[in-house]
């Protein structure tokens, strides 16, 4: 098992596993691939001197974190991908626990989103030395200019099936997630094609009543963005966007857990309902990830940074994205709302990978998956990271 860096033995760990925590645990790699898991006393060749083996010393061992709605960072943008910003925007989220995620677009011209699409195939079709992409996530152009948030109004057009079957047919299983508001005309017809095709189907910049959410949800819909955020709100006569979310298992929510999209009070309601595989963290991180206040542009719009606190420019009070990372979204359900550690590392992987239908090759500690972990110590903090068994260090 060694030479090749991508074989190790994790030993005295608390493994996080979907069949519970294995406490003084262990994880067995082998050519980057998890080969036993399971107690430290029962790991086979635990002594061999060719394996190297690392003392967790009772820190946890999670699945790598996915990240399904995340912008940019270290003044990239998914928007204007390159090979360099590209890297940029992976090893700065791959130094923060992601290990897999979508590129996500914005409310584009139809030009710009052909040029994402074909970049981030060709990055993907080569070796990805940092978090891996795993699809492309559009948001937008199709939502509702009464919910435009951080997009740009210019660029909102109806939903269009056939815009999305060309792209599928040019670049198959390459968009795994679309983003629009249900009420508009077209989205009926755009949501059964996307369910055909295994895609999620997601309200999101929506000003759909709770009678249309519902609608839509017969017919396939499937998934909701950032969820309290640019939709219709929770009334008690009138349930909006929010209480059609709120009162549907069979509709997912993504969750911007950074104490400034939603209210930590908000986020524990959401999870008492969301309890099976629908409660999904996410980042929405844009460009100013992982740096400090200044000015910046989330796609074609000005941003102004102060404090971990987005907005655009022009709009004061408009939020425009975050700067957060998903090691400090895992910290605020767990020390914040009060979710266990199980259950915010579900909220961080599992349930991902399962939306995104990646969850056969990775999203949690299990034999035969992808050795994508996350070595994080009793205080929640950030120790080491494996992308299918490589070790992944912060200045690499």
């Amino acid at each position: 098992m060694s030479g090749n860096g991508r074989s190790f033995h994790l030993v005295h760990a608390e493994v996080v596993t979907p069949r519970g925590t294995f406490r003084d645990g262990a994880v067995a790699v082998e050519d980057g691939v998890i080969t036993y898991v399971g107690t430290a006393a029962g790991l086979p060749g635990a002594h061999a001197s060719d394996v190297e083996t690392i003392d967790a010393g009772g820190s946890y061992v999670l699945p790598g974190f996915i990240d399904v709605h995340v912008h940019g960072g270290m003044l990239e943008d998914f928007s204007q991908p390159s090979k360099p910003g590209l890297d940029a925007i992976t090893k700065l989220h791959c130094s923060q626990g992601t290990t897999s995620m979508l590129a996500t677009t914005m409310t584009l011209p139809k030009a710009m989103i052909d040029n994402v699409l074909a970049e981030v195939h060709q990055y993907m079709s080569g070796e990805m030395p940092y978090a891996q992409l795993v699809g492309v996530h559009l948001e937008g152009p199709f939502i509702s200019p009464k919910w435009p948030g951080a997009q740009n109004p210019e660029h909102i057009v109806p939903p269009n099936r056939e815009w999305v079957e060309a792209w599928d047919r040019q670049y198959p299983g390459l968009i795994k997630q679309v983003t629009f508001a249900p009420e508009r005309e077209g989205a009926h017809e755009l949501i059964r094609y996307l369910r055909k095709q295994g895609i999620v189907a997601a309200a999101g910049h929506t000003d759909a009543t709770y009678e249309e959410i519902m609608a839509a949800y017969e017919v396939g819909l499937n998934h909701s963005v950032h969820m309290f955020n640019a939709m219709t709100p929770l009334h008690h006569r009138k349930p909006g966007t929010a209480g059609a979310i709120l009162s549907t298992p069979g509709i997912s929510a993504e969750i911007i857990a950074d104490g400034i999209h939603v209210h930590h009070a908000a986020i524990r309601l959401l999870a008492s309902v969301k309890t099976g595989s629908n409660l999904i963290l996410i980042t929405d991180a844009m460009s100013a990830a992982g740096l400090g206040n200044g000015d910046y542009m989330l796609g074609d719009l000005p941003v102004v940074v102060k404090d971990n606190v987005c907005t655009l420019r022009d709009s004061e009070g408009t939020l425009a994205g975050s700067t957060l990372t998903m090691i400090r979204g895992f910290h605020h359900l767990v020390r914040e709302v009060g979710l266990s550690v199980e259950r915010a590392s579900e909220a961080a992987s599992g349930n991902p990978a399962k939306l995104i239908r990646i969850d056969h090759l990775t999203g949690s500690v299990e034999t035969g998956k992808q050795a994508d972990l996350l070595l994080v110590d009793r205080e929640l903090e950030l120790q080491r990271v494996w992308v299918k068994g490589r070790s992944i260090r912060e200045n690499e």
